[in-house]
């Protein structure tokens, strides 16, 4: 599986991005899609993940009811729409794929993307 994230930017505080992650491989649908972020002299954290059928959702406490993630397995595209941007999301975002969403906590993914970076201005 390769992962090619897009959709990163310049925007200001308030504003709303989405970002997608189109993966090539057969069996898209059979691993969990997870987002994490990296801020400047920040660890990765985890973000969120969808389960391979996108019935389950998990999300970081610090993007819950802000940002949103989904997938389109027909297409092998997995979205995060993020809204009321901060400052405080300035990151780049990496997209992954995990066998099962429990292992994304872990960040134990077997395929990352190559990252987008998004920043948010005051």
């Amino acid at each position: 599986v390769q992962l090619q994230a897009s959709g990163g930017g310049l925007v200001q505080a308030g504003a709303s991005l989405r970002l997608s992650c189109a993966a090539s491989g057969p069996i898209f649908s059979r691993y969990a899609m997870a987002w994490f972020r990296q801020g400047p002299g920040k660890e990765r954290e985890f973000v969120a993940v969808i389960g391979g059928r996108g019935v389950t959702l998990d999300y970081a406490d610090s993007v819950k009811g802000r940002y949103t993630i989904s997938r389109n397995n027909a297409r092998k595209v997995v979205y995060l729409q993020m809204n009321a941007l901060r400052p405080e999301d300035t990151a780049i975002y990496y997209c992954a794929a995990a066998r099962t969403y429990r292992d994304t906590y872990d960040q134990q993914c077997d395929y990352w993307g190559q990252g987008t970076q998004v920043t948010v201005t005051t």
